[in-house]
């Protein structure tokens, strides 16, 4: 009989103990396999999305919730500004800004974020067409890649908008102007995949002639504003368009209302650069936010949550390989006369240092294997969360070289567990060991 059947049917004789084992070794291996992909596609998800934006600009609220909407469409707006506020940061003899891109977000279809913004927003992401072609005109709509899949929408489907970022259902206002689909984003692996692409004064007209208590009911921010950005119901504006969509936008209603801009910095290093968000706070009525200190905080506080299931996790590691340990030595006594009886079979001692060995291994094996499909059906379970309450995608499929570094890792803590067992066995003397049998 092979070493590796030999100790699967040693471990199945006491099946309790070498469940206890395999279940506290899973659950470390699962947590640990758990937080590395947590922590892992979460700084992708954050860094896919940083686009090279310097500097994201809105109304006065918190800087996180600003660049959480702007940039990763979670949460709610702060509020919104006027074009004339937002004008200066388009100026080409700006000494700071080289780029810039308006957005125009609050409303949505099914959960899935519209927003209104230019065509520019696309190389900022590294999106691109897959069929179709860009938004132009109002209420035409190019939308990702995960929105086309998921709600089944092609070139030339109509759609209506929902007042609001929550899908609610029956209880969602929608509106009464029809979206047409004109494009479809190829995946990129950025937000772009889950929003909905159209123009800035799509968001104007949507809002028209709904007065102020349409707008009342979805105060989400409980300042007083609704969460979109169109107010004004004077009307559409009917010029004709240049075919520069920045130019467009500006040439409207120095009134009208975005709700906030992404920034790019000519020399973002410059003393002038490093100032600006500070000058900006306190010399206007605009909030400026840098996306990388708002996100540097985030990954702090994910951080802090890690180090303390980090110590969970090494306090559950060092009870299983004291689980495997005290297993296997405390079946030396009944097992010795066994062990002696495999010597007089022709087992040495090395065949009998190993036969522990493989029981450890075998256990810290089957920990391993139950510990992964844990840890991803976990993820799996937290992706369709994340999915639906953020449009964040996590990929409970994926597996990572460090998952296979724990399979090294627990062997190795198995075979240190089990090593004094396995020199216990090897040292079984056969003569006094069948005179006590």
């Amino acid at each position: 009989m092979n070493l590796l059947r030999l100790a699967w049917r040693n471990l199945s004789y006491k099946p309790l103990s070498a469940l206890l084992s395999v279940l506290l070794f899973a659950l470390s291996i699962g947590l640990i396999s758990l937080l590395l992909n947590l922590r892992q596609q979460a700084d992708e998800q954050f860094d896919n999305n940083l686009a090279g934006v310097d500097l994201v600009v809105g109304a006065k609220g918190s800087p996180l919730e600003l660049v959480l909407n702007s940039m990763y469409h979670v949460g709610y707006a702060t509020g919104n500004i006027t074009l004339k506020d937002a004008k200066p940061f388009f100026s080409p003899r700006n000494p700071i800004v080289a780029d810039a891109i308006p957005l125009s977000v609050g409303d949505s279809y099914r959960g899935y974020r519209i927003v209104g913004t230019i065509p520019k927003i696309l190389d900022w992401y590294g999106a691109a067409l897959a069929t179709g072609e860009l938004w132009k005109d109002d209420f035409s709509a190019t939308i990702g890649a995960e929105v086309a899949a998921v709600h089944k929408l092609s070139i030339g489907d109509k759609f209506r908008s929902n007042h609001g970022i929550i899908d609610e259902g029956e209880n969602n206002i929608e509106h009464d102007d029809d979206f047409t689909v004109v494009g479809i984003l190829a995946e990129s692996g950025t937000v772009m995949d889950q929003v909905i692409l159209t123009t800035n004064q799509t968001y104007w007209h949507s809002h028209e002639g709904h007065g102020e208590s349409a707008d009342a009911d979805h105060d989400h921010d409980g300042d007083g504003e609704p969460d979109h950005a169109a107010h004004d119901h004077a009307g559409h504006d009917h010029a004709a368009p240049s075919g520069d969509p920045l130019a467009d936008l500006l040439a409207a209603d120095p009134e009208k209302e975005i709700s906030s801009l992404l920034v790019r910095y000519k020399n973002a290093s410059s003393f002038q650069a490093l100032n600006f968000p500070r000058n900006i706070n306190e010399n206007t009525g605009l909030q400026a936010a840098n996306p990388a200190y708002e996100i540097n905080e985030v990954r702090r506080q994910f951080d802090s949550g890690q180090r303390i299931l980090g110590i969970l996790v090494l306090a559950i590691t060092i009870v299983s390989s004291l689980s495997i340990f005290i297993a296997l030595y405390s079946s030396l006594r009944e097992r010795r006369y066994e062990l002696a009886l495999l010597r007089v079979l022709g087992s040495g001692r090395v065949r009998l240092f190993a036969l522990i060995i493989t029981e450890g291994l075998l256990v810290a094996v089957i920990g391993y294997l139950l510990g992964i499909a844990l840890s991803h059906g976990i993820l799996a379970f937290i992706a369709g969360n994340v999915s639906d309450d953020f449009r964040y995608s996590l990929d409970a499929g994926r597996f990572m070289a460090e998952e296979a570094w724990l399979l090294a890792i627990a062997l190795l803590i198995a075979f240190l567990a089990a090593v004094v067992p396995a020199i216990g066995a090897a040292r079984t003397e056969i003569g006094d060991t069948l005179l006590e049998g």
